[in-house]
């Protein structure tokens, strides 16, 4: 299985300045990310940034960066850029694995990409794991799938889906069996389908939800859903979210 993980990284965050230079452990978050997906048998790992600082920050370290425009409006736009510098073959399988995720599963990136290379039928891939919890079944931040016979995504919502009409008729108290899915934000593409998803247009969904990955559904093409047993390592995206990854380190229990 061959593969490519790219991890866009992009300097401005509002809730956590500089968010992939943020020291962990002694090493750059971004830093952190790549060496833990590369731990999956990627056989490249390329740091997609949008500043000198971060493409520095990688070089000090061994990581392979591209330095891409500072003005993309999403991750996916940056994402294809980094193909195009890459000269990847429209066939080939790269797997997103965002710049926040220093505690992501080697084994959940492989799998995506693995899914992909089984699954001629969908363009995309992605990951998602049973919610055990009724107040992340209700939570809008929380991204919630559900699949078809075939294990491809119907929709993806920021509300409770599936609805229990039955259960809930008189509040929320219990979740529906089976479990609801949460979706885990990875994604497996095809290299030449990365490159032409910025230029389809905008799905009025995906304006309504907030939720990029509608407007793949919206065009009628397919992605692939990995069922894990559980979700990944907590991702950064707060001060607080940084304190505790740094804990992890620092307790060991989080090593790359």
């Amino acid at each position: 299985m061959i593969f490519t993980v790219l991890v866009p990284a992009r300097l401005a965050s509002t809730r956590l300045p500089d968010k992939p230079l943020a020291d962990i452990a002694g090493k750059p978050m971004v830093v952190r990310v790549a060496e833990r997906a590369a731990q999956s048998g990627a056989a490249h790992v390329v740091v997609a940034c949008d500043d000198p600082r971060i493409a520095a920050a990688c070089a000090t370290h061994g990581v392979q960066s591209v330095l891409t425009r500072a003005d993309h409006l999403s991750g996916s736009d940056r994402l294809a850029e980094a193909c195009t510098l890459l000269a990847l073959d429209g066939d080939d399988v790269v797997v997103n694995v965002q710049g926040d995720e220093p505690l992501i599963d080697p084994a959940l990136v492989r799998r995506c990409a693995e899914l992909l290379s089984e699954r001629p039928d969908c363009v995309m891939s992605t990951a998602a794991h049973p919610l055990a919890d009724v107040a992340e079944y209700l939570d809008p931040n929380v991204v919630k799938v559900v699949l078809d016979a075939a294990g491809r995504a119907l929709y993806f919502s920021r509300a409770p889906i599936p609805w229990w009409r039955d259960g809930h008729a008189g509040g929320v108290k219990a979740l529906p069996v089976p479990a609801p899915l949460r979706h885990v934000g990875l994604y497996g593409y095809r290299a030449g389908f990365l490159r032409r998803f910025p230029a389809l247009p905008q799905a009025p969904l995906e304006g309504c939800e907030a939720l990029e990955q509608l407007r793949v559904l919206w065009h009628g093409e397919h992605i692939a859903v990995h069922v894990a047993a559980h979700g990944p390592g907590p991702g950064v995206d707060t001060p607080a979210d940084l304190a505790r990854v740094r804990a992890l380190f620092a307790s060991g229990a989080a090593s790359a």
